[in-house]
């Protein structure tokens, strides 16, 4: 079996990958309901003014602030009640000095009001006459006319994942459909002999199809469409021609390696015989996944990853997701959640090397502790089992029990 001549670090290897791409992202327009996760192809514009009018953000007494200076508990204020204003209309009048409206909140403050009191700092001291026990301010408890966003605002930037509350921002502008990047189409190969679909029944030799699921599912996550072209086996004229069909249907193709001892030659070949440029990088310093393989066909990337699940997961995480993300035009990358534990146990490393490790969580007095899930790279329920994974960096020979340590959740 062939070794490795040159190892890259991850993150140069993903340079080289992002910066070969041709990545230009197709756009379309969607309604802003179904838009939940969307990465916007446009910066998005407020057609008007949020609030367009002023108003209460409490149940209460509109009122002129200056009429309500020095009033206390121990010296009330009072003010003549001049009406009510009613939920989602307009006043039909303008509130007079030492004068007061019934306001609810949400309400829109008459001409001549500029603050409103709170409803429990008031009383009714007998009809038509209100009793302030406290003194407001020029604008307390009101939401003046563009104080949330003005006209022609940016409320949304280029390249953002939408969230819930982007959502509504859009819904409260009135803006019901919005432009956004087209989902890239990733195409996954599965390949090897011994490899049969899920629903098919074992024989001696033979193992389920894992990848094309367990890689699908992070495409969709990420924002991407799966497209999945079937079990293909070690035949190099077979997998050629279906990693061509991928390349010419998707906008990535992903190769999942089978484990006969000539894959990642195979792979490689079949890369090299797609369009050039071809294999950037064959070989990444980190575990598990050091037989990954980075490349560019016509502008568009092809990344063959080891055969093993967890490794094919782990580097999908690395390497796909990126891509995926530059197809978006994803400008605002969020963090990923992480969190901090106290590590249960010594880890062993290898200098120059960059290990990823399966952990569990468990909650502790003074926090969370960290348990390592120890197996081989071909065990999927390592990663079931898991609550995320750990990072241990290359310029460390590992990590001692008890030290402090960052955890990326899934």
């Amino acid at each position: 079996m062939p070794e490795f001549l040159t190892l890259l670090p991850p993150s140069e290897a993903l340079k080289q990958l992002l910066d070969h791409l041709q990545s230009i992202p197709q756009s379309e327009e969607v309604g802003s309901p179904q838009a939940l996760h969307r990465v916007t192809a446009t910066a998005v514009l407020a057609p008007h003014a949020l609030p367009s009018f002023d108003r209460s953000t409490v149940d209460g007494y509109a009122v002129r602030a200056a009429d309500t200076y020095g009033a206390s508990e121990s010296l009330p204020a009072y003010l003549s009640l001049q009406g009510e204003i009613p939920m989602g209309s307009v006043p039909q009048f303008s509130l007079g000095p030492a004068k007061c409206a019934l306001i609810h909140t949400g309400g829109m403050m008459p001409a001549g009001a500029d603050a409103v009191v709170m409803l429990e700092n008031t009383q009714s001291v007998s009809p038509g006459e209100i009793e302030l026990l406290r003194s407001v301010a020029v604008a307390e408890n009101v939401l003046r006319i563009g104080e949330d966003v003005d006209v022609n605002d940016e409320i949304i930037p280029l390249g953002k994942r939408l969230r819930p509350a982007d959502i509504g921002g859009l819904m409260a502008l009135g803006i019901t459909k919005v432009l956004v990047a087209k989902r890239p189409v990733v195409g996954i190969l599965s390949t090897g002999d011994e490899i049969v679909p899920p629903e098919a029944e074992l024989k001696p030799g033979q193992v389920r199809d894992i990848n094309s699921y367990t890689l699908s599912a992070l495409v969709q996550e990420s924002g991407g469409v799966a497209l999945c072209y079937g079990i293909i086996p070690d035949e190099l004229g077979l997998l050629r021609a279906q990693a061509q069909r991928a390349l010419e249907e998707c906008d990535l193709v992903v190769i999942t390696a089978g484990s006969s001892a000539s894959a990642r030659d195979l792979t490689s070949q079949v890369i090299n015989q797609l369009a050039p440029p071809g294999v950037l990088v064959h070989g990444v310093n980190v575990r598990p996944g050091k037989p990954t393989i980075l490349a560019v066909c016509d502008g568009k990337a092809a990344i063959g990853l080891p055969g093993n699940p967890v490794s094919a997961l782990v580097i999908a995480g690395l390497f796909i997701v990126p891509v995926i993300e530059a197809l978006l035009g994803l400008v605002r990358r969020r963090p990923k959640p992480v969190i901090h534990g106290r590590l249960a146990t010594n880890l062993a490393s290898q200098a120059g090397r960059e290990d990823w490790v399966p952990v569990r969580l468990s909650v502790e007095q003074e926090g969370y502790l960290v348990d390592p899930v120890f197996g081989k790279s071909n065990l999927i329920f390592n990663l079931v089992q898991a609550d995320g994974l750990l990072r241990i960096p290359p310029d460390a020979t590992g990590l001692s029990a008890g030290k402090e340590v960052e955890i990326q959740l899934f």
